[in-house]
């Protein structure tokens, strides 16, 4: 019963941060049934399982507070989920024994592409409005598709940044249009996987545990995607997963427990830094912001001079 409260709370913080970020819901919850031991193919197939009733639940929210892009949606969802598809069932026919740390590389690198993406880089916004062609959205969508299906998670670490970077894209929309596509793509996903695995080693508790925690979330994300500042939510998101994997990958290869808590301390600093880098950048730009819409008084105007004169008077 515990296993299952800690799951349902995985997937309320993962869903928050997924939702309200554009990305890491699958990533996260990936990166803790593989640390706890889970089949690196059932571990997707179980987070792809619950994503179906997160990702439509936090697409309905995104739809209602006006965060969502309909032709952005069909142009990066259909190839990703043909994307996933083929994840799925390429996953499904790798032995476990090299999934495991192929999976935790492909987590890791998504970790560090977070984590350096939202830590020293702003989102750029100077081209907002200019359409998004189907010959970036089509191949953007099988990568990202098929990295989410292998990975256990992908789909918004590889194509929310990707869409941020273009600058054509109000943030928000580009987070609710990510998110709300990910419904093709975790559909697309089960079935991949239940055609290769069937339904063995999916745990059809955990996929429910990890629904009801993303159900509760989804309404708060989408409304959360307007206040919460992306630079810092993915520097933490970011630093987490390169954590946890660095672990994962470490343990596999049966590295000396010395080295691999000294590996977990250098992450871990590392990290820190990263966050408080992130948030030091993000108070700057609100300071600045400030100060560029207070107009700057001093005394050596007309009616400065006026009022000094009369006071004379």
């Amino acid at each position: 019963m515990k296993t299952l409260v800690l799951i349902a709370l995985v997937g309320l913080g993962a869903q928050l941060v997924d939702g309200s970020l554009g990305m890491a819901y699958g990533v996260t919850s990936t990166t803790l049934l593989l640390a706890i031991g889970t089949n690196p193919a059932a571990a997707s197939a179980t987070v792809h399982l619950a994503e179906i009733g997160t990702t439509l639940a936090s697409g309905v929210s995104h739809w209602r507070f006006g965060n969502v892009d309909w032709k952005v949606v069909l142009r990066i969802g259909v190839p990703g989920a043909i994307g996933a598809f083929v994840g799925a069932t390429f996953l499904s026919w790798l032995a476990v024994d090299l999934a495991k740390p192929l999976i935790s590389i492909i987590l890791l690198a998504l970790g560090l592409y977070v984590l350096l993406r939202f830590t020293f880089r702003g989102l750029r916004t100077d081209r907002i409005g200019t359409p998004l062609r189907k010959r970036f959205l089509t191949p953007l969508g099988l990568v990202a598709g098929f990295v989410d299906a292998t990975g256990g998670g992908g789909w918004g670490p590889v194509g929310t940044p990707a869409i941020l970077a273009s600058g054509r894209m109000e943030p928000r929309k580009v987070i609710g249009s990510i998110d709300t596509s990910e419904f093709l793509v975790a559909v697309a996903a089960s079935l991949g996987f239940l055609f290769g695995l069937g339904t063995a080693g999916v745990d059809a508790q955990w996929a429910i545990a990890l629904l009801l925690g993303g159900l509760v979330a989804a309404p708060i994300a989408a409304y959360l995607v307007r206040i919460v500042p992306p630079r810092v939510l993915g520097s933490a998101v970011g630093g987490l997963i390169v954590l946890t994997n660095t672990r994962t990958l470490l343990t596999s290869f049966d590295v000396a427990d010395v080295w691999v808590t000294t590996a977990l301390w250098v992450v871990a600093v590392v990290w820190a830094a990263a966050v408080a880098w992130s948030v030091n950048a993000h108070l700057t730009a609100r300071r600045e912001a400030t100060a560029d819409e207070v107009p700057e008084v001093t005394g050596t105007g007309p009616t400065a001079s006026a009022g000094s004169g009369a006071g004379r008077a």
